[in-house]
């Protein structure tokens, strides 16, 4: 794939508003996320504070959204990304098998809700991972345990049972799973990871469970995570008024950048952002 200008990453009101302004300008823009766009925005009842769209149904202002992208040609490319490393002169997205480029990033995922499991920080790159569909080769013929947070990450259980001798399924939400007979379901809370004599072990109030690997997947990965050496507060990335991050390319905007948590705050950030990118961008030439 082509090297993009900007990359953004999430496709809420934040995302969406600044692949629309940096499109104007004339840029190249990868948007990251989902085509449905936001989940969150389509379920909200009435939106009443958005300008130009009196009390609208979120699932109207989503609709509104999608028509927009598509009258200017902008569309969605559904992977997750994982990881963004920095290149020095771009950047550097791992998503699935994919590595993708970039020349700067916009940051417009939301907030991971929750916070990490007990030692997952501790033993990240060290047995547990955030990418099945780019760690699987590791385990190949061997243990995994997946840590799901939604049905979304059932795929990804399925593929590495693929590939891998054994995955043990941990839902961490509720209702049925839909998982071929290969993949083993443990209904059990997990509450922490750690390492023992070489092997990752899955806690939970049942039990231990030995694995060569553990995936934790969540709809979102922290920022912090995400972006190696990125200056957070919290579950926020530290920003100033230009939506700057602490590494030079990097922006975030919408409810990843602090609150308030509101949609019409995330849009006018997202043209912030993308304008701040674009004149960053304008300037390194």
């Amino acid at each position: 794939m082509e090297r993009a200008d900007i990359a953004i990453i999430g496709t809420g009101p934040a995302g969406v508003s600044a692949a629309i302004t940096a499109t104007i300008r004339n840029k190249k823009v990868l948007l990251l996320g989902s085509r449905q766009l936001s989940e969150k925005m389509a379920k909200a009842h009435e939106i009443q504070n958005y300008p130009g769209f009196p009390a609208v149904r979120g699932e109207d202002l989503v609709h509104a959204f999608q028509k927009h992208l598509d009258q200017m040609g902008i569309e969605v490319t559904e992977k997750r990304v994982a990881v963004v490393y920095a290149m020095g002169d771009y950047f550097a997205l791992q998503a699935g098998e994919d590595m993708l480029e970039a020349r700067s990033v916009i940051l417009a995922g939301g907030v991971v809700q929750g916070k990490p499991l007990p030692g997952e920080e501790e033993m990240l790159g060290r047995g547990v991972s955030y990418c099945a569909t780019c760690d699987a080769p590791l385990y190949r013929g061997k243990e995994v345990a997946v840590v799901g947070y939604s049905p979304r990450e059932e795929a990804e259980a399925s593929f590495l049972s693929e590939v891998c001798a054994k995955v043990l399924y941990f839902p961490m939400y509720p209702g049925e799973t839909d998982l071929p007979d290969r993949v083993t379901v443990l209904r059990e809370k997990v509450t922490g990871v750690s390492r023992d004599g070489g092997r990752g072990i899955v806690e939970t109030e049942s039990g231990k469970h030995p694995v060569d690997g553990i995936f934790v997947l969540r709809e979102a990965v922290a920022p912090g995570q995400l972006v190696p050496g990125l200056k957070t507060e919290g579950a926020h990335v530290s920003v100033n008024r230009k939506m700057e991050a602490s590494i030079p390319g990097v922006f975030a905007c919408g409810d990843i950048a602090g609150t308030p948590y509101q949609y019409v705050k995330a849009a006018g950030e997202g043209n912030v952002a993308a304008l701040s990118a674009v004149a960053w961008l304008d300037q390194k030439k």
